[in-house]
This record gives structure tokens, C-alpha cells and sequence, in this order.
């Protein structure tokens, strides 16, 4: 029995759109609202001058197009950071690029007024009120899928600058405050350990309560080259939470998360000991969230490309009875690869009732689908 009922596109040519990662609210809190980026080419690199369009879709107005403004800081994989902004019914906010430094725009739906704030974020808390954010310069020296064009990073010749890590800001004073620091990181020690490692840190995330957030520290050189630490909203009490590598996590709850690493879904607890709890799953790589449920008991997740016809799956995975529920399968195109790969990224709207991915599937280039989801028939086959 699958949970699908049918998928459809909600975006069309002209232009490719795609919204980007799959830890963001795409949604306004009704769910009729979706976001969504457009450009008028593929297949490379974002450079200084390109733009990307802003707007959102109204789902019960035959997918009509609203513009919402532009940006100048944006990448294939995470675009730039297009959200709603948490515990707000009329508030998106994307990052951009103002002369010298690239900065976050926030701008209410209904009136239209935008505000700018100092810094590109990574993550906004779960109220809404702070912002963490990254080193988008430095990101884009180590993978240009992630970070953004236009402003060189000042200490790219540095392994570990002081200068460079992650700040908070907050989202309506806007005053900015650095709470790490790449030195910092290098003082905890690893194998293989040399000072000509090159460091950088991405994709923040706040834990459910808001108190403590989690971040990669990744690096160049040999051996292991991502770290996974947690730190409280001070950037304190800093515990790592695994050194055996790591590619995609989501939060189960306040004190565990489930990160892929090493062909497997690892449960671990944000304590500091740095050992995960248990293996949930031996599985390939894909972006996971947890439907909504006090048991946490269903995973959506995905696939990267694989065998000839380069199938991309969209899955559910009990985790109690480890059953996987395929929804669909989709083939991305041979030349989405590398840096502008489209990764479906599956996301969930807040009633849980539809996901949404990015794809290339069907020709038109990279456009967003809808596939409806029946979680009572998915609480039907769990009893």
C-alpha cells in the first residue's frame, strides 16, 4: 500500500525554478503559500552578476506566480536561504548581496515594506527572533554548490582564521555578535591533525527549543574531513556530537538527532560523548526529516541518482517495523551533476498532507512537484 495519491508540478517554464534545501519553511503557516526561486539558465555556476528571482506560488489559485523582490547571493543547492521566517504569517526572508557584504532581506508579504539586516544567515531559531549565520565567502572557497559569488574571502590564505565562523544576530534589533571561531575549532584535536588544514563551517541548525544548535566543521587533508558539534545559543558548551563523518542530519527532538554517515542513519544524543545511540538504518545518502507524531515514528527522505536511468526515489521508512514506502521515482537528466546537481530535497507542508521536491525529471528542466500524502492511511498501516 503506498501513501501517494498523485504529483504534479506546481511550477512550469519559462525559467527554472526550485526552492533548495530541505530544512526551511517553504510554506506560510495556512499552506497555500509557496516559495520558490527562478533563473533563466542551468547546468553552471552562479557568477556575481546573475540574479535570481524571489516570489511564491498560490496553491489555490492554479499556481499563480507572485514576485516578491531578487537576489545576488544564491547558490544550486541551498539557493539563498529562501524561508519563511518561523512564527511569522507574513514575513519571508532570503539572503543577498549589497555592494561589499552580503546581507539578509526580510520582507512582509501584505505591505511590502523590506528590511535589511548585516549579515547572510544560515538558520533562524524556532521563534523567529535569532539568526545564525555563516561565512558564505569562505563556504564558496571549498564548495561553490554552497556558498556564494561576488565577494572574495579576505583570509582564504588562513587555515583556521579567527575572523571567520559563525555569529548570531538578531533578526529584529539586527546586532550581530561572532560566537565562533575556526581557531576555536582547531584547538579540539583530531587524527591526522596538521596545521595547514583549511577550515570552514556550514549548515547551522537550532534544535527544536531553540537553546542549542548544531554545525559541521568541515576541512581539507587527510582522514575524516567532517566533525559534527552542537553548542548552546552563546556558543557554549560546545560538545562534539560525531567525528566519523557525516552528510545530512534533522533533529528527532531537543537532545537527538539522526545524521547519515558511512552508509547508514545514525540516532545520536547531544551529549557530548560523541557515540551515537543506534543505528536506525543501513541505507544509501538522502535528506531526512521526521513527520510530525510524538513517536517520531516515520521518515521521509531520498535518493541521489543511481543505476543507468539515474533514479531518484522519494521514500517514507518506519522505523519501528523498517518498512520503506516508495512514493515515486524520478530520473534526473545526466547532465545535472556536480555542483548543479537538483537534489529533490523532499519537504513537508506544515499539515503534513503534501511534500514537495525539486526536479528535472520531466524535461522542462528543474521545476517543483507536489505529491499528496495520507497520513492516516500511513497511521492505518502502522496498527
Amino acid at each position: 500500500m503506498s501513501a501517494l495519491i498523485d504529483s504534479s508540478p506546481i511550477t512550469h517554464p519559462p525559467g527554472f525554478h526550485w526552492f533548495g534545501y530541505y530544512d526551511k519553511f517553504q510554506f506560510d503557516p495556512t499552506d497555500r503559500f509557496a516559495l520558490s526561486m527562478r533563473v533563466d539558465f542551468e547546468h553552471r555556476l552562479p557568477t556575481s552578476d546573475d540574479l535570481v528571482q524571489i516570489g511564491m506560488i498560490d496553491l489555490e489559485n492554479d499556481n499563480r506566480w507572485i514576485e516578491l523582490g531578487e537576489s545576488r547571493a544564491w547558490c544550486w543547492q541551498q539557493g539563498c536561504m529562501l524561508q519563511w521566517r518561523p512564527g511569522s504569517d507574513d514575513e519571508v526572508v532570503w539572503n543577498d548581496r549589497e555592494r561589499d557584504r552580503f546581507v539578509c532581506r526580510v520582507l512582509n508579504v501584505r505591505t511590502k515594506s523590506m528590511r535589511t539586516l548585516p549579515r547572510a544567515i544560515g538558520t533562524i531559531s524556532p521563534c523567529g527572533r535569532l539568526a545564525l549565520c555563516e561565512d558564505f565567502s569562505r563556504v564558496c572557497d571549498f564548495r561553490a554548490g554552497y556558498g556564494y559569488a561576488g565577494i572574495a574571502d579576505p583570509h582564504a590564505s588562513e587555515p583556521a582564521p579567527a575572523e571567520s565562523g559563525v555569529w548570531r544576530m538578531d533578526m529584529e534589533t539586527g546586532h550581530v555578535e561572532q560566537i565562533i571561531s575556526l581557531k576555536d575549532m582547531t584547538a579540539i584535536p583530531y587524527p591526522s591533525q596538521t596545521p595547514n588544514d583549511r577550515h570552514y563551517i556550514n549548515h547551522l541548525s537550532w534544535n527544536p527549543t531553540g537553546k542549542r544548535f548544531l554545525m559541521f566543521n568541515r576541512r581539507s587533508g587527510k582522514g575524516d574531513t567532517t566533525r559534527v558539534f552542537t553548542a548552546d545559543k552563546n556558543g557554549s558548551d560546545l560538545r562534539m556530537l560525531s567525528a566519523q563523518g557525516a552528510s545530512h542530519w534533522t533533529w528527532r527532538d531537543a537532545d537527538h538527532v539522526l545524521i547519515w554517515g558511512d552508509g547508514e542513519y545514525k540516532l545520536f544524543r547531544d551529549d557530548g560523548s560523541g557515540e551515537h545511540v543506534e543505528v536506525v538504518w543501513r541505507h544509501t545518502n538522502g535528506h531526512q526529516t521526521f513527520l510530525p507524531g510524538a513517536d517520531r515514528a516515520w521518515m521521509l527522505s531520498d535518493t541521489y541518482p543511481h543505476g543507468g536511468k539515474r533514479s531518484q526515489e522519494v521514500f517514507l521508512f518506519h522505523i519501528l517495523t523498517k518498512r520503506k514506502i516508495l512514493l515515486d521515482v524520478l530520473e534526473s537528466p545526466p547532465e545535472y551533476t556536480g555542483e548543479w546537481r537538483c537534489d529533490l530535497h523532499p519537504r513537508l507542508n506544515h499539515s503534513a498532507t503534501r511534500i514537495f521536491v525539486d526536479s528535472a525529471h520531466a524535461g522542462n528542466g528543474r521545476q517543483i512537484y507536489s505529491l499528496k500524502l495520507d497520513l492516516a492511511a500511513l497511521e492505518a498501516m502502522d496498527t
